[in-house]
């Protein structure tokens, strides 16, 4: 199943754009193409009705399914105007749910959208969860946030895999009062292959959520520019996060316990209760 979902994610996350607001959208002729549909005409029957399904729901059509002209090249040099969509992730989630269940992407998609789903719910109901809910709540979110981490770090002048491990390592000696990764790995008792973030709880993945985004944003905020200046600021920051938990008089990362159970049995769990939730919904 977290294969499935993987696959996925970096299907539909490829091909997503980002507006001069900041705001992520899909273009519906790509969504086309990565949903297997050879004919425009037999994908916009399915964005009709996924459009029909959004205004019954009380949705704004035109919020989340804007329609845009495009030209393309024709032999020639003739050009053609042909229709296309800037689509919202709710729109991608209608169009996916509504879709043709016997291609194989699609049924798969769906599955992807349900975990997302459930994803976003947790995020929004943190308050309400249990540890192990939070923890992967956290952990989904500094996915998202390590990434735009890489970018920045990236626009600073770290390019390759080894200089950007330097960089990382940085942030946790400034976080776990001079323990570098290796350091965090034999006192959590982990295996080489195990990754760190998969064996925290809720407070230590929160303090290292802090740790990622204040330093992308220190990273973009001031332009910093260099390897060792990047490096750097992650450590301060790491050590700024470090010293608040102090004063707060809260414990020490490095002290906090390794829960038993891994993200990774967390989201197998998770995702098995999806599916189960949805096989009981279709017997109904």
């Amino acid at each position: 199943m977290s294969d499935i979902v993987n696959y996925n994610e970096q299907t539909f996350e490829s091909i997503k754009h980002i507006n001069e607001n900041g705001q992520e959208f899909w273009y519906a002729r790509e969504l086309q193409i990565a949903l297997d549909y050879s004919q425009w005409r037999r994908f916009n029957e399915t964005i009709e009705r996924a459009k029909t399904a959004c205004k019954k729901s009380g949705n704004d059509i035109e919020e989340h399914f804007a329609e845009v002209g495009k030209t393309i090249e024709m032999p020639k040099n003739a050009r053609k105007e042909i229709q296309d969509y800037e689509l919202s992730r709710y729109a991608c989630y209608l169009i996916v749910m509504n879709g043709d269940s016997r291609k194989e992407v699609i049924a798969v998609g769906q599955t992807y959208f349900a975990v997302k789903t459930r994803q976003q719910e947790l995020i929004e109901n943190y308050e309400s969860l249990d540890e192990d809910q939070k923890r992967l709540a956290i952990r989904n979110e500094m996915k998202i946030h390590n990434k735009s981490l890489a970018d920045a770090a990236k626009n600073a002048g770290i390019e390759d895999s080894k200089d950007y491990a330097i960089f990382q390592n940085r942030g946790y000696q400034g976080l776990y009062g001079g323990l570098g990764a290796k350091g965090i790995h034999e006192r959590k008792g982990l295996k080489k292959s195990q990754q760190i973030l998969d064996h925290m709880g809720s407070t230590e993945l929160a303090a290292n959520l802090f740790r990622a985004t204040q330093t992308d944003e220190k990273l973009r905020r001031e332009n910093i520019q260099g390897k060792k200046e990047a490096g750097d600021a992650h450590y301060e920051v790491g050590k700024k996060v470090r010293q608040t938990i102090e004063e707060l008089g809260g414990t020490m990362p490095e002290d906090l316990p390794t829960p038993n159970k891994s993200i990774k049995q967390i989201e197998k769990e998770e995702a098995k209760r999806i599916e189960q939730s949805q096989n009981g919904g279709e017997s109904n």
